[in-house]
C-alpha cells in the first residue's frame, strides 16, 4: 500500500532560505503570515491532508465518478465528506481577499499547502482547485455586482466553479470555438453549445457550480478576436442570494480517461442557459489567460506534487526490499540479500527524484512570491520585476514540472520492478495521473512556444534579460564561497548555453520553424537553469547554516550533496539541449508526410 508523508521541513527551509518570508512583512497580506501562523497552515494542513484525503486516495481512483440518467454525478465514497470538512476547517480561503470571506494570506503560503493536498490526492485537489482561476477571473474582470454575488460563497467553498473553453473541434485554438451567447432583452445571454474536458463539470460535492464558459456574440468575427467570456451558474441565483430554479446546463457524460478517475470530467452542454457578460463583449481572451495562467502554475505543483509522493514511496520501497548484493560486496553479511540501496543505478534514480522534487518545490514556492509580489509589492517597479519574472516562467513552471514530475513517477514505478506495475503498490496510478498534467491547460509544446514565440520578445526581451541579471548576479556572490564556487561554475556554464540559445533564436528567427523545433530543448534548458538558481539558494543558506552550527546537520548536508548531484548529473544537460537547438528545423521538417506512414 502507498503512503504520503507532507515535507514540513523541506517547505520550511524553502520558505526560510529561498523564499524568504520575513523579508516581505510590509507587502500586503504578509504581515498575517507569521511564523507560527505559517507552522500552523503547514502541520495542520499536513496533517488533514495525510489523515483525511490519503486514505481516500486509491479507493476513489478505484471507484471513480457516477453519471446518472438525469445527469447528475456523484463523486467516490468519501469524497462529500472530505470535501465538508475541507470547507468547515477553512483550507478554501487561505489566500482569498478578506473583503469576501478570505483569510488573506500570501498566495505562496496556500501554495505550500496545495501541493500537500495534490500529493495525498490530486483528483479531490482538483475540485477546489478549479475554482481558484474562476475566483481570479471575476477578481479581475467581474462586476461588482457579480462578484458580490458569486465570490464569497466560492471564496468559502460553499460553490464551486468550472473554466470551459475547450470543445470538440477546437482545444489550444479557442478562436474554432462554436458555443454561441445570443442577447437577452433583460440584459442576459442564452448561451447554447458543447464543452468537453470540464474538470469538476457537475459533482455532489456542493448545491451549486459557477461556471465561467466562453462563447461567441452574434456578429463576434470568427476568431479569438470574437470571443467573450460568460458566467453561467448550474442554478441560477435570486437577488437574495437564495438559490432559484435549476439552468439550463447539464453534464452530458463522463470522459473515460486513463487517470484522475475520482475528478468528474464532464461533457457539458448548455441548451439556452442563462449566463451574463464577464467584463467587455469580445475581450474574453483576456479574461480567459487570467484563468490559465492561474491554472499552469497550478498544473506545474501537480507535477511536483505527484513526483514528491511517487518518490517518497520509491525511497520507503528501496529501503525495504533485498535484492542482490552491493557491487563492493555485501552491505549486510547477515541478511541473505541487501536492500536496494546499494545498487548505485537505484541511488541515481532516487537521487534525480530528489534533486528534482526539491529544486521544483522551490521554484513553485518562489514563483508564487512572484505572483504575490506582482499584485502588492509597494513601488511599480517590484511590481514589473516580479511580473516579468512570472510571466517569463510560467510556461516553465507548467512544462518542465510536469514533464519531470512525470519523469519521477515512472522512475519511482521502476524502482519497484514488477510490484510496480501491480495496482496494489499505487505506483501506476501515480503515473497515469501524472500524464494529464502534461496535457491539460495547454500541452507543454503549447507552454514551449509560448515561451519562445511570447514571452522571449516581449518588451523587448526585458523578462529574459532580467533572469539572466538575476542568475548571474547569484552566481558572481556564491564563486566567492569556497563551499560554493564549484555549483556557482558549472551553473554559470549552463547560464552561458542558455544565453547563446537565447542569441542563436534570435539570429535564426527568418525561418519561423527553428524557433518550434527548438522550443522544448529551451524550455528545458530554461528550467534547469531557473532549478539551478534554486539549488544555488539552497546551497548557499545550508553551507552558512552548517558553518555557524545552527540547524540540523545531516539535513544541511543531505542539502549539499543534491546540490552537488543536480551541478554534475542535471546541469551538464544543457550542453546537449543547446546543441539540438542550434540543430536547427532542417531535419525536423524534411520528411514528406506520406513518409510518416507504413508501405
Amino acid at each position: 500500500m502507498p503512503q504520503y508523508t507532507p515535507p514540513v521541513r523541506d517547505t520550511r527551509f524553502v520558505l526560510e532560505h529561498v523564499v524568504g518570508l520575513d523579508r516581505y512583512a510590509n507587502v500586503t497580506g504578509f504581515a498575517a503570515a507569521t511564523p507560527d501562523t505559517v507552522d500552523a497552515v503547514l502541520e495542520e494542513g499536513g496533517r488533514f491532508v495525510a489523515e483525511v484525503l490519503f486514505p481516500i486516495n486509491q479507493s476513489g481512483d478505484l471507484e471513480g465518478c457516477t453519471r446518472h440518467d438525469d445527469g447528475s454525478v456523484t463523486t467516490p465514497k468519501g469524497f462529500k465528506e472530505a470535501y465538508a470538512q475541507f470547507v468547515e476547517s477553512g483550507w478554501a480561503t487561505l489566500s482569498a481577499p478578506e473583503a469576501f470571506g478570505g483569510q488573506g494570506l500570501p498566495h505562496v503560503v496556500s501554495t505550500a499547502f496545495q501541493e500537500y493536498m495534490i500529493s495525498a490526492n490530486m483528483a479531490f485537489a482538483m475540485y477546489p482547485g478549479l475554482a481558484h482561476g474562476a475566483i481570479a477571473a471575476l477578481l479581475a474582470k467581474g462586476s461588482p455586482e457579480q462578484q458580490a454575488q458569486y465570490l464569497p460563497k466560492m471564496v468559502s467553498g460553499e460553490w464551486l466553479g468550472t473554466m470551459n473553453l475547450t470543445e470538440p473541434q477546437c482545444g489550444t485554438d479557442l478562436g474554432l470555438i462554436r458555443t454561441k451567447a445570443e442577447p437577452q432583452a433583460d440584459g442576459s445571454y442564452a448561451i447554447t453549445g458543447t464543452k468537453i474536458f470540464i474538470s469538476a463539470g457537475e459533482n455532489d460535492l456542493v448545491d451549486n457550480i459557477i461556471h465561467l464558459v466562453l462563447a461567441k456574440t452574434p456578429g463576434a468575427p470568427d476568431s479569438s478576436k470574437g470571443i467573450s467570456l460568460f458566467v453561467v451558474p448550474k442554478v441560477l441565483v435570486n437577488e437574495d442570494g437564495s438559490l432559484g430554479a435549476r439552468n439550463a446546463v447539464t453534464c452530458g457524460s463522463i470522459e473515460h480517461k486513463m487517470g484522475i478517475h475520482a475528478n468528474s470530467t464532464c461533457v457539458m452542454n448548455y441548451d439556452g442557459a442563462t449566463g451574463w457578460l464577464v467584463g467587455e463583449e469580445m475581450k474574453g481572451l483576456a479574461a480567459m489567460f487570467i484563468m490559465m495562467n492561474a491554472a499552469r502554475l497550478g498544473v506545474g505543483l501537480q507535477g511536483l506534487a505527484l513526483g514528491e509522493t511517487a518518490y517518497q514511496n520509491a525511497v520507503q520501497y528501496a529501503g525495504d526490499r533485498r535484492q542482490g548484493r552491493a557491487l563492493t560486496g555485501p552491505a549486510e553479511p547477515g541478511e541473505k540479500a541487501d536492500t536496494l540501496f546499494v545498487h548505485p543505478d537505484v541511488r541515481r534514480m532516487l537521487m534525480e527524484g530528489k534533486a528534482w522534487t526539491e529544486g521544483l518545490r522551490a521554484l513553485c514556492l518562489w514563483g508564487a512570491l512572484q505572483v504575490d509580489l506582482e499584485h502588492n509589492a509597494g513601488t511599480e517597479e517590484e511590481r514589473q520585476t516580479a511580473g516579468d519574472l512570472i510571466g517569463l516562467l510560467t510556461p516553465v513552471i507548467k512544462g518542465v514540472g510536469t514533464d519531470k514530475g512525470y519523469e519521477i513517477a515512472t522512475t519511482a514505478q521502476q524502482v519497484y520492478g514488477g510490484h510496480g506495475y501491480i495496482r496494489e503498490w499505487g505506483m501506476e496510478q501515480y503515473v497515469r495521473d501524472a500524464r494529464i498534467a502534461m496535457i491539460y491547460e495547454g500541452t507543454n509544446g503549447v507552454q514551449a512556444m509560448d515561451l519562445v514565440g511570447r514571452k522571449l520578445a516581449m518588451n523587448g526581451g526585458r523578462a529574459i534579460q532580467l533572469f539572466f541579471k538575476v542568475v548571474g548576479e547569484e552566481i558572481a556572490a556564491a564563486k566567492g564561497d569556497a563551499a560554493t564556487a564549484d555549483f556557482a561554475a558549472r551553473l554559470e556554464k549552463a547560464l552561458g548555453d542558455l544565453q547563446a540559445s537565447t542569441m542563436w533564436f534570435m539570429g535564426n528567427m527568418a525561418n519561423p520553424n527553428n524557433i518550434g523545433a527548438g522550443a522544448v530543448p529551451y524550455m528545458h534548458l530554461t528550467g534547469i537553469v531557473a532549478v539551478g538558481l534554486m539549488w544555488l539558494r539552497m546551497a548557499v543558506a545550508a553551507a552558512k547554516l552548517k558553518a555557524a552550527g545552527e540547524g540540523d546537520a545531516a539535513f544541511l548536508d543531505a542539502k549539499l550533496v543534491t546540490a552537488r548531484f543536480y551541478a554534475e548529473r542535471v546541469l551538464p544537460e544543457t550542453g546537449s539541449l543547446k546543441r539540438k537547438i542550434e540543430g536547427g528545423a532542417d531535419a525536423v521538417m524534411g520528411l514528406p508526410p506520406e513518409m510518416f506512414r507504413a508501405a
